[in-house]
């Protein structure tokens, strides 16, 4: 799955949001200035041709729904971002939070715990 751009995920975030949208309610949902419809219109296809968003056709117009929740998205990306920096080691992207001091030892240590108390259930 492919990164969002900005406005993609300005796009996605309003459908995460709101739910199914027209594209004429999407463009209220911004501030002013408005996007214009036509290129708004063309980044929802967009979005819809990379599998992120579907539609219904309603007569002539479509309304718009994301294909991909939110979860899904960040799950996918973060896996893109282990993959692509840290050599598909998962071991190596928290030790480089704890290196970074992102992440406290202490903080680590309540997130074994966590994990193992759900493994017990």
């Amino acid at each position: 799955m492919k990164k969002l751009t900005k406005k993609e995920e300005v796009i996605m975030n309003h459908f995460w949001e709101q739910g199914p949208l027209f594209v004429r309610e999407l463009r209220e949902l911004y501030p002013d200035p408005k996007p214009h419809f036509s290129t708004l219109s063309t980044q929802v296809r967009m979005l819809e041709e990379e599998g992120f968003v579907d539609h219904k056709a309603y007569g002539p117009t479509y309304q718009y729904f994301a294909k991909v929740t939110h979860e899904e998205y960040k799950q996918r990306s973060l896996m893109g971002i282990i993959d692509k920096y840290f050599n598909n080691s998962y071991m190596s992207a928290v030790s480089a939070l704890v290196k970074e001091e992102k992440i406290t030892l202490a903080q680590l240590k309540e997130l074994i715990e966590l994990i193992e108390k759900g493994e017990q259930k």
